[in-house]
Formats: C-alpha cells, sequence, structure tokens
C-alpha cells in the first residue's frame, strides 16, 4: 500500500516533503522528467554507490538507473518530518533482466532528505547494498549467502 500523503490524521507536510512523497510513489522510466519539480538545481544525492551534485548529474543518474530495469516501484511506509528535514523509510521493488532471474527484487530502506525553495536540496540512501545488487549476480549471490549463512551460525 503506498503513502497517503492526504490522510486527515496526519500533521500537514510543508510542500516539498509532500511532493516527493507523490512522486517517488509513480516515478517510472516514463515520466523521470517529475523529477525535476521535486530536485533542487543544487542537490546532493547520496547513495551506497554514488555521491552526486547538481540536478544535471541526479538526472543522468536517474536515467542511466532506469534504462535497464523492466520495472521500479517504491512504497513509503513511514515518514518522520521536522521542519525542512525528513527521514522516509521505504521498500524498493524492482525487476532487471540480469539480477534474480528477471524476477522482483524487493530492498528495504530509508532516506534522510532536507527542503529548501520548495525543493529537495539533500537526498541520502540507506540500504543494503548487498541485498539489492550483490546477492542477486549469480556467483556472487550464492557466495555472499553462504558468508551470511555462516557468520550467523
Amino acid at each position: 500500500m503506498k503513502y497517503d500523503v492526504t490522510q486527515e490524521n496526519l500533521t500537514p507536510m510543508p510542500l516539498w516533503l509532500s511532493n516527493f512523497v507523490k512522486i517517488y510513489q509513480t516515478l517510472s522510466t516514463n515520466n523521470l522528467e517529475l523529477l525535476e519539480t521535486i530536485y533542487h538545481n543544487e542537490v546532493t544525492f547520496i547513495d551506497p554507490i554514488h555521491e552526486l551534485k547538481g540536478f544535471d548529474n541526479l538526472f543522468q543518474y536517474f536515467q542511466d538507473l532506469y534504462e535497464n530495469l523492466i520495472s521500479c516501484e517504491f512504497v513509503i511506509s513511514n515518514i518522520i518530518a521536522q521542519e525542512d528535514q525528513a527521514a522516509i523509510y521505504w521498500t524498493m521493488s524492482y525487476q532487471h533482466p540480469k539480477l534474480n532471474k528477471g524476477n522482483v527484487i524487493n530492498v528495504t530502506g530509508s532516506s534522510y532528505i532536507k527542503g529548501h525553495e520548495d525543493k529537495v536540496i539533500y537526498h541520502r540512501d540507506y540500504l543494503d547494498l548487498g541485498s539489492m545488487l550483490y546477492e542477486q549476480l549469480p556467483v556472487l549471490g550464492k557466495l555472499i549467502k553462504l558468508i551470511k549463512n555462516k557468520a550467523a551460525n
């Protein structure tokens, strides 16, 4: 179930945050231009693989990221917000033809974002890169799962 930013029992969200939540839950390869409506021109974006500065770099990153995906969906489960910053908890479900035999992969994560001038100026994602990527690769995935099982015992 997607996060409903119109629920009456929620504390009203600032415009930059409600726009971010709405856009991310509808984002696809067909509407990446919507990113311009939520990200500040001077945005800093950090995830486990990249650190990018500026909207043009971020947009190119998203284009490259979404180019090979069959599908990608974000479901936001919780938001903790205070003034110009928020923590967002989400599940990303995606399909890539070369990962997990093309089946859906679910990854939980969170984002720390800051708003400025009704747009997101800082976005940092926290997620398990192993479960998102490495464990989905045929040979490396088996090795990582074996290591995790050994470490758990």
